[in-house]
């Protein structure tokens, strides 16, 4: 029976994609791991790798064509000993691409699964997928997958497939012989949750306007994966913030004795220069090791506390924001981690960023201080346990000792997941972070 190519989930936010090449063409003979097509996300342009050996026998996805969604059949892989004549039984016929549909409201949906990655942290758990069966109840699988597991003595019926429509492939056998696959789920599992409610249709946000006082832009991929997680996060995160000052004279100081004694190249210009918000991620960074129980990120039945402090960075790109994540950032000197996310941003504004590089982490900051804002609350991104507002530096009147001094000050909001972190363990954390910024030597000891 013909195997259905469908368009892969590349990230637990993926709904839909561009095909933008195609590596294959019809009658290609293909193995599994060959690449065979190429998938602009929202964040991202991807390979994407045959799970099957065969023969491409129709493709139905032309090069180029935008919105198609998670799932949909792209081609058909023919099976040894299957021609051209098994295509038009099996697959569904390909229509021509038609205009985006006018954009609804974010709904809640639930993450598609990503191939698990040690470096990327905890991203969203993927859901397990029932084997898919023809009406006789036999399992699909590869004709790989089949062998292996045959010598393995492993029952095809218990693995939940990853490839087409449920179909176990190989990694699936080698994933269930190391005890890390995923097993089919249990019968009479309970249905998921209905999706809560998603505010005004765009039929009736229009009504109150004048027709014609308005510009409509549908929304493009980016767009809409930001307006859905952060409706997630709100609806299902309970946020609370914490919000102080903190002075940062010695801060601004050893900036400046730092970028002052960076190496000059030959065209004359610093080898480096630190910014406010380099010290900002490595003093976050060493008060979550400070404070390991606030290192934390919620799991439904489970709180998962993370050895490492990877902490994200907000990064504004052309309709939308990247996260991407600075790994063990506390190990990393202010160098390290200023030249990190310098690369980090500018792949992310040309979508070059892999999706190890922006999944994961436990914690985010976001600064908008160089846009002068002076103090703003986060909304926290999923599933990270918090997340740290940074506002701009300025000089403000304080007393001291009886005396009217001046000084620099910078204000901070930690906005927390009270899940997994309480008001005390966020305080406490803060007041960690406070201490590192206006004393930065000690985010050396």
């Amino acid at each position: 029976m013909p195997i259905d190519i469908t368009m892969p989930a590349l990230s637990p936010t993926m709904e839909e994609g561009k095909l933008a090449k195609w590596h294959v063409k019809e009658g290609d003979s293909v193995s599994s791991g060959d690449v065979i097509a190429e998938i602009e996300t929202d964040k991202a342009t991807m390979e994407v790798e045959a799970v099957d050996e065969g023969k491409i026998g129709k493709i139905l996805v032309a090069e180029g064509t935008e919105n198609v969604k998670v799932n949909a059949v792209i081609a058909v892989l023919l099976q040894e000993g299957e021609d051209a004549s098994a295509v038009s039984a099996a697959a569904p016929k390909a229509e021509a691409p038609k205009a985006a549909p006018a954009p609804e409201a974010p709904k809640a949906v639930a993450p598609a699964p990503a191939a698990p990655n040690a470096n990327t942290g905890s991203s969203a758990p993927a859901a397990a997928k029932a084997p898919a069966k023809s009406e006789g109840g036999r399992v699909f699988a590869s004709p790989l997958a089949k062998r292996l597991a045959k010598d393995a003595g492993i029952d095809l019926s218990s693995i939940a497939g990853s490839g087409p429509k449920g179909r176990v492939v190989k990694s699936d056998v080698e994933a269930a012989k190391s005890g890390k696959g995923v097993s089919k789920p249990a019968a009479g599992a309970p249905a998921a949750a209905a999706a809560p409610a998603t505010g005004m249709s765009k039929n009736q946000v229009m009504a109150l306007y004048e027709e014609g006082s308005y510009e409509v832009v549908p929304n493009d991929g980016m767009r809409k994966v930001v307006a859905a997680r952060l409706t997630e996060s709100k609806q299902t995160v309970p946020h609370f913030y914490l919000t102080l000052d903190c002075k940062i004279d010695a801060l601004m100081a050893a900036r400046e004795q730092i970028n002052a004694a960076a190496p000059k190249g030959k065209d004359g210009k610093p080898g480096y220069k630190l910014s406010v918000n380099d010290f900002v991620m490595k003093a976050w960074a060493v008060a979550l090791q400070r404070v390991p129980a606030a290192n934390a990120t919620w799991a439904g039945d489970s709180i998962l506390y993370h050895k490492r402090s990877d902490v994200a960075v907000a990064v504004s790109v052309p309709g939308g924001l990247f996260t991407p994540v600075v790994k063990s950032a506390d190990t990393k000197t202010l160098r390290e981690i200023s030249e990190e996310v310098k690369d980090l941003a500018t792949r992310a504004k040309s979508k070059k960023l892999a999706p190890h590089e922006y999944q994961g982490g436990s914690s985010s900051v976001s600064n908008l201080g160089m846009f002068g804002i002076k103090h703003f609350a986060a909304v926290i991104n999923p599933p990270h346990g918090t997340i740290l507002a940074v506002g701009a530096g300025e000089e403000r009147v304080y007393p001291e000792n009886g005396q009217i001094k001046i000084g620099q000050f910078m204000t901070v909001t930690l906005s927390c997941d009270h899940r997994a972190v309480d008001g005390a363990l966020g305080a406490e954390l803060l007041g960690v972070f406070k201490g590192l910024i206006e004393n930065p030597v000690m985010m050396l000891a």
